[in-house]
């Protein structure tokens, strides 16, 4: 018999993989993260799997130590367009940041690849925390973390008010009448906010599934209040089963207090899997991947997720007892919180916590048999701490490859991860109702 909840599973395709000397492994491609071809490949095994969508990450800059590893260099918008057009199924989510981008240009294009796709297309919305993006587009300075939150909030009014300016049935084609578009049923959005003046209405119509899909990744205070107002999933950082469903409870108890329902959103936390045919097989898979890895890689990443200079971290002692925020509360706090909470739990010193990372930042990593992996997520997933996983091999695509043809099964076999797609958006895939057309949306933005 079915489970009544059904798992959601999407790949992060972070270049290679995960860890960040995948790159080395034998018989990969140096170039795959430039590669559209790598990309396809990736989605078209996903797809195979079932798997409810491919999720392409971004930056706004340079991010990482370019000596040793490939960077998101692709813009997700033009890779996912030629992943959509080899692929049938899978969803398409993008990253792009609400702190460096425009709403009506952004608007046209995730309404652009929902239409190209057939509405498979979802739009991971950020703000920037790094001083590196910053200097790329003329600023000396961060913006202030609340300031960020308030400018992505009006942002993705706008955004969801323009994918809403035309009605459903706007869009007439009578080729015997000529009535092409009825103008009655396109509407101006007619914003005028603190941060942005958009007139409107979009040059396109609503796409088969209403409109993209909302998904956010942040979890700090204001963060998870942006998410509650509008996200539909979120990609978040969990190291513990208990902090996992403590982090959806309040998701979904400040979605319902805002009107939206327990239900409105979908919780993904980031996992990354190293899988081997024996507990030791996999966990010398790790030790071998991980040991690829420079530690001044290593130690250069972790002291810039924990807001620090390399120079306070000794490999063989523990983390500094004083670790405010970085950058005084306005950097990223979702992995900084993860990555500190691990490595105090579990005592761990420099290096071993830099072994339990994989080489990499924050999100939890699960090292075991095909069975091992599958016991983790379906106690993940039938205790309510998570919908699903936003998945991250340790490297691409032979990862993937271990987890679809030993993992994917055995979930399977549970009644808890589909044989089959039920329909062909990303919200079907989702279980997310098609929103309400541009009568309501457009109208409710007037009001506001």
């Amino acid at each position: 018999m079915a489970h009544p909840r059904q798992l959601h599973l999407n790949v992060n395709i972070l270049q290679s993989g995960f860890v960040p000397s995948a790159w080395r492994l034998p018989g990969a491609d140096p170039r795959a993260f430039l590669d559209v071809g790598h990309y396809v490949r990736v989605a078209q095994l996903a797809e195979r799997a079932r798997f409810d969508a491919v999720f392409l990450a971004d930056n706004a800059a340079i991010a990482d130590q370019i000596h040793f590893r490939p960077i998101n260099a692709l813009e997700p918008t033009v890779l996912l367009a030629c992943v959509a057009a080899a692929t049938s199924h899978i969803g398409l989510i993008g990253t792009a940041s609400t702190s460096y981008n425009e709403p009506y240009n952004l608007a046209r294009r995730f309404s652009s690849l929902d239409h190209a796709s057939g509405g498979r297309a979802g739009w991971n919305m950020v703000t920037t925390a790094d001083i590196a993006s910053a200097r790329n587009f003329g600023l000396d300075a961060v913006p202030d973390h609340g300031r960020r939150y308030a400018r992505a909030g009006e942002f993705a009014d706008v955004v969801r008010a323009l994918w809403d300016s035309w009605d459903d049935d706007a869009f007439i084609g009578d080729q015997h009448t000529g009535r092409f578009i009825d103008p009655t049923r396109v509407h101006p959005i007619a914003h005028h906010g603190e941060f942005f003046h958009v007139q409107g209405p979009l040059t396109l119509p609503r796409s088969p599934q209403g409109r993209p899909v909302l998904v956010q990744a942040g979890g700090s205070a204001d963060g998870r209040e942006f998410a509650a107002r509008h996200a539909e999933a979120v990609f978040s950082a969990s190291q513990t089963l208990e902090e996992s469903r403590a982090y959806g409870q309040d998701l979904k108890a400040r979605a319902a207090a805002l009107g939206r329902g327990r239900d409105a959103i979908r919780v993904l936390p980031g996992l990354t899997t190293i899988i081997g045919a024996t507990e030791a097989e996999a966990r010398a898979r790790r030790d071998a991947l991980v040991d690829s890895i420079p530690w001044d890689y290593s130690l250069t990443r972790l002291a810039g997720t924990l807001g620090i200079t390399p120079d306070r971290l000794r490999l063989d002692e523990r983390l500094p007892d004083d670790l405010p925020l970085p950058a005084g509360g306005n950097g990223n706090h979702t992995f900084f919180a993860a990555t500190l909470a691990l490595a105090r739990r579990q005592g761990l010193t420099v290096r071993q916590l830099i072994r339990e990372l994989a080489g990499g930042g924050g999100h939890r990593v699960v090292v075991g048999t095909p069975e091992q992996v599958a016991d983790d997520i379906a106690h993940w997933f039938e205790s309510g701490a998570a919908d699903g996983f936003n998945l991250m091999p340790d490297a691409l695509p032979d990862g993937l490859q271990l987890f679809v043809d030993g993992v994917v099964p055995l979930l399977q076999r549970r009644g808890i991860f589909r044989r089959e797609y039920e329909g062909r958006t990303l919200r079907e895939h989702f279980g997310l109702p098609r929103p309400d057309d541009g009568r309501r949306t457009v109208s409710k933005l007037k009001v506001a």
